[in-house]
């Protein structure tokens, strides 16, 4: 089948890649021709494992290609995938600018009957919208499809090549047939193809992310309540996550989410519920308290100093939002440098992969290390944000020699506290007791 996917950013190169791997062949579209041209030489623009693998491999064998011109990428597509960008605007509803636009050239372009989908995150009603614009220039029969993607940055191919379920809004026999045979090879295990109204597939990604960003939410919630009772976080997520009508995903205490998508989907679907006149008050208790919990590590450190860091030097280990991921979004860890900085001390950051993102963002606000111990070398604390695999079991020997005081403020909780106590250390995490 030929597929076109206008939009060239993690969702949209990730499909693109995946949809060439069972044999499709699929032309991704983007403005940027700088970024255009790296694709076409071989250069991914995002850290995602195993991208690289099956990217390089369907380029190769000439399923997959790029272009900036839309009329070029989409001819003889049977599907055109929209993954385009709804970053959120002031008031927190999506900005449809990108979406709509691109809708409205299409439609003088298409030159027989074809599927749109929309793949972006999208609030009810944009499927409406979508079909409004192409049907201005549109001279043949057209569907538009809603078709939200449920993937997770670190283990995204795995996400698309294996899905739990894929949640498909059609209003035509004809779209869902067209829908399901491409979609067959991905679910040969048995998960299901959910096929749905428009308005429901829309709303059903904004409610999946957003009750993700409640379960995360509360927990830290129940962490700030053990640290006032002195109850132990961890044993109350294992006593929680096994019973089956919970579950153990989503349930570790941290500091606060970030990322691309469950920020602006929260802010999303709350704005969507105040225009409808509806208070979802949930919705903001999740924004109010993640807010807060994003800067719990600063308030720790404040308390330990005596309410002063003014000349103090911090070690930093993660900067990307979670791990295996390039991804600074939202990041906690961007918003304990401001708070750090704002406060007069200085800030010395390591993570595996997304320095240089921070670096085209921070410039030299902060110092970069080349490892994490370089980070810890004369610093006066080490603060951990992200819980990279290679942060779990460092040299801690070797770590205590190059920090000036034996401290670690971890917003992950990736230590057991025995062991940390044995091994000499200060420690600080959420929801545990300090020691």
């Amino acid at each position: 089948m030929k597929i076109a996917v206008v939009g060239t950013g993690y969702v949209g190169l990730v499909s693109g890649t995946c949809f060439s791997e069972t044999g499709n062949h699929v032309t991704c579209i983007d403005i940027d021709k700088e970024k255009v041209e790296k694709l076409k030489n071989g250069k991914i623009p995002i850290y995602e494992p195993g991208l690289d693998i099956l990217f390089e491999r369907n380029i190769r064998q000439g399923r997959l290609d790029f272009t900036t011109n839309l009329k070029e990428g989409i001819k003889g597509a049977k599907i055109i995938f929209l993954a385009l960008p709804t970053p959120p605007g002031e008031d927190g509803s999506a900005d449809l600018q990108y979406v709509l636009r691109v809708a409205e050239d299409l439609g003088p372009l298409l030159e027989e009957y074809t599927i749109i989908v929309d793949k972006s995150t999208v609030p009810v009603g944009t499927a409406e919208l979508v079909k409004e614009k192409i049907a201005l220039g549109a001279k043949v029969d057209f569907d538009v499809v809603s078709n939200p993607e449920f993937l997770r940055e670190g283990v995204a191919v795995e996400d698309f090549m294996k899905p739990d379920r894929v949640v498909v809004g059609v209003e035509s026999e004809r779209a869902e047939s067209v829908m399901k045979q491409l979609y067959i090879p991905y679910v040969r295990q048995g998960n299901p193809i959910i096929f749905m109204d428009l308005k429901s597939a829309e709303l059903t990604k904004y409610a999946a992310n957003s009750f993700l960003a409640t379960k995360i939410t509360f927990m830290n919630e129940i962490a700030n309540l053990c640290e006032k009772l002195g109850a132990d976080v961890d044993k109350v997520r294992k006593g929680m996550g096994t019973d089956s009508r919970i579950g153990k995903r989503f349930l570790f205490a941290g500091i606060g989410y970030g990322g691309s998508c469950f920020p602006k989907d929260v802010q999303a679907l709350a704005k969507s519920a105040e225009d409808s006149a509806y208070d979802f008050k949930i919705l903001k208790s999740v924004m109010d308290v993640n807010k807060i919990q994003k800067t719990r590590l600063v308030d720790k450190v404040l308390e330990f100093f005596d309410g002063n860091i003014q000349g103090k030097t911090f070690a930093m280990w993660g900067l990307a939002f979670k791990p295996y991921t390039d991804d600074i979004r939202e990041a906690p860890a961007l918003y304990n440098i401001d708070e750090l900085i704002s406060k007069g001390a200085s800030v010395k950051v390591y993570d595996p992969e997304a320095m240089e993102n921070v670096k085209n963002l921070l410039g030299d606000k902060v110092s970069y290390a080349k490892d994490g111990y370089s980070a810890a070398e004369g610093a006066d604390a080490l603060l951990i944000m992200t819980e990279w695999p290679v942060f779990r079991t460092p040299d801690f020997d070797k770590l205590r020699n190059n920090l000036n005081n034996n401290v670690i403020f971890d917003g992950r909780n990736l230590y057991d506290l025995e062991d940390i106590k044995s091994k000499g250390f200060q420690y600080f995490s959420i929801g545990r007791e300090n020691i």
